[in-house]
């Protein structure tokens, strides 16, 4: 078969999917993070203007997984009625950004499988990459078809630019099953807000990101969750929600919940420090030699040798 019948035979295939009303499935690439992946949440402003608000009013708001921001200081994380079972490191590392802003311009890039209308209410979509030109606005149920390991990646405001604003949004699995959250990632162009629902997926937004429960009786738990990360550059806001990040996916997401900022992160693969790394200076996202290897270092002794330095 040449080039060109190929090619027809792709084409027919497709026409026939939608035809015969399946959703066509092509696979989506799964986001590669970097050293963004080990945050739950993370506020990636630039020139040092990151902020995290994690708040309840007044049911505990948790996050399970670490928070960073590129904010100066740690009191650019305010926890007020916050519960965070992970780490809280700011200001981030340089390649913690880079690494995000790489993986945001390389998902603006994917061409899309189909464009979606609507609210998503009673869709049933198979994996691959669905696009909504502009704005979006989902609410009611969203139904994925698939296994644990299939990618879907949703485009909000992939032509015209566009916030995702979701209202009693939830996301779930055609066969009852937990869905890999890790495994779903929103794409949106401009901000983000998630009011009540059961959410599941990466969000790696172009501005700010604000996820809000329903005001509960006093020591009454909230039922929003959220599960996956919150990604953003700008700040991330977080109110009566339960917040469980990614757990390990085909994203190389991973929530990191305890990180060691003294001597010693390497094994840990945590934020600051990423020692064990090769190259010549402190980054080691861009070829420096990084002075914080732990292996047979102790404290006030970083960049010790027998690391992997080069």
């Amino acid at each position: 078969m040449n080039h060109r019948q190929k090619y027809l035979s792709a084409c027919l295939f497709r026409l026939a999917a939608l035809v015969g009303g399946a959703s066509p499935v092509f696979a989506a690439d799964a986001p590669t993070l970097g050293a963004a992946a080990n945050f739950a949440v993370l506020s990636a402003a630039p020139n040092f203007g990151g902020a995290v608000t994690c708040t309840n009013t007044p049911p505990p708001t948790t996050i399970n997984g670490d928070v960073g921001s590129s904010g100066v200081a740690a009191s650019v994380v305010n926890t007020t009625g916050c519960t965070i079972n992970g780490a809280i490191i700011a200001p981030v590392s340089d390649g913690v950004v880079a690494d995000f802003n790489s993986a945001y311009d390389a998902l603006a890039g994917q061409s899309c499988d189909q464009f979606l209308t609507g609210t998503l209410a009673g869709v049933t979509l198979t994996p691959g990459v669905y696009c909504f030109s502009a704005a979006a606005a989902p609410t009611g149920t969203l139904t994925l078809n698939g296994g644990a390991t299939d990618t879907w990646l949703f485009k909000i405001g992939n032509s015209a630019g566009g916030a995702l604003t979701g209202t009693d949004f939830s996301v779930v699995m055609a066969d009852g099953g937990p869905v890999p959250a890790c495994n779903v990632t929103w794409w949106v162009d401009s901000a983000t807000t998630m009011t009540r629902g059961a959410f599941n997926g990466i969000i790696l937004a172009g501005a700010a990101i604000t996820l809000e429960g329903t005001v509960h009786t006093a020591g009454t738990p909230p039922v929003e969750t959220f599960t996956g990360q919150a990604l953003a550059t700008a700040a991330v806001t977080l109110t009566d929600v339960a917040f469980i990040g990614c757990e390990g996916s085909s994203s190389g997401g991973k929530s990191q919940s305890k990180c060691n900022q003294g001597v010693g992160n390497g094994p840990e693969n945590c934020d600051p420090g990423n020692s064990n790394q090769d190259g010549h200076g402190s980054n080691p996202f861009d070829g420096a030699r990084n002075t914080n290897d732990e292996l047979g270092g102790t404290p006030g002794n970083p960049g010790r040798k027998g690391g992997n330095i080069k």
